[in-house]
């Protein structure tokens, strides 16, 4: 009872569903997408949102922005699970995942994924002309970071871009401009999150070195040892916060802010004392609480300082 598929099981049936059912495989893929992860990329479409705006849109653009984000994180949890099945099925971390385990099967998946896909492109006509003609763009990223691992080091970017695009979405989504040099900000904020998310990518593929290298795929750390993905997520971090300030002075945010990226900044030194290349058990909480922490805080920071003025 301990894997993630059984606890969804579990789950399901407390609630009295019948397995096999349309009910029961919703609610075992809702238990198992966790989309409290969704926090990671979630505040930053909605700091995108609230500097596009200068505080708060319509209510009906908060809406649809969230709905874009839900959309597309579940667009990009089915195809990855699906993906990444056979890689799944040979590395213990992961071998209980319903998609290897037939809890859900494959077919069920995918018309998840197309439903999402759907929502996902109705939500940005909902918010536009632009957004909508730009959705290709982002659907290539959220379908196609999957498969990078298999011929690229870079996969943690293209995983952190893909998660930034959240920023650049939201800012789309209210200001119908992507483009001009008032942009900026945006863009500033999105190479601060493609850091950030390759930052601790990097720490979390630690975790499976010795699948990855059986399986030739090319994260950095099974490519260039732990040591040197932890120094590399280290810089990638440094660099995250640098960009954070860049985007703040190029927006002219007040002090919150600044004292947002502060907090950051610690808890970043604070996240990279957890691990170490001979200690990764604490690899869970330096991935999922404290980056969730960050998130929250950025976006308080962001809201408290256009308040403030």
């Amino acid at each position: 009872m301990g894997s993630a598929t059984e606890k969804a099981k579990a789950s399901a049936r407390a609630r009295g569903l019948r397995p096999g059912t349309l009910t029961y495989n919703l609610r075992v893929f809702w238990d198992l997408v966790r989309f409290e992860h969704t926090i990671f990329a979630l505040p930053f479409a909605y700091i995108g949102m609230v500097l596009a705006a200068e505080g708060w849109p319509t209510w009906r653009q908060f809406f649809w922005i969230t709905v874009a984000m839900a959309a597309a994180r579940t667009l990009a949890f089915a195809v990855n699970r699906l993906a990444d099945r056979a890689y799944d099925a040979t590395n213990p971390r992961t071998a209980n995942r319903p998609t290897v385990t037939g809890a859900i099967s494959a077919r069920a998946v995918s018309a998840y994924a197309l439903a999402a896909l759907a929502l996902l492109e109705l939500a940005a006509a909902m918010l536009g002309r632009l957004p909508l003609l730009l959705s290709p763009i982002a659907v290539a990223f959220l379908v196609g970071y999957s498969f990078t691992k298999r011929f690229t080091v870079l996969a943690h970017w293209v995983l952190g871009f893909t998660d930034a695009l959240a920023v650049g979405g939201g800012w789309l989504a209210v200001r119908g401009s992507f483009f001009s040099a008032d942009d900026l900000p945006a863009w500033l904020l999105m190479g601060a999150v493609t850091f950030w998310i390759a930052g601790f990518d990097l720490i979390y593929a630690c975790q499976d070195v010795e699948h990855d290298r059986r399986e030739g795929l090319h994260a950095w750390p099974a490519r260039h040892g732990i040591a040197s993905a932890l120094r590399l997520a280290q810089l990638n971090h440094a660099a995250f916060i640098a960009l954070l300030l860049a985007a703040g002075a190029a927006y002219g945010l007040g002090w919150p802010y600044y004292l947002a990226a502060l907090a950051t900044a610690l808890m970043l030194v604070y996240e990279h004392r957890l691990v170490s290349p001979h200690d990764l058990s604490r690899v869970d909480v330096a991935f999922f609480n404290m980056n969730a922490y960050i998130a929250v805080t950025l976006f308080a920071g962001v809201f408290a300082a256009l308040v403030v003025g």
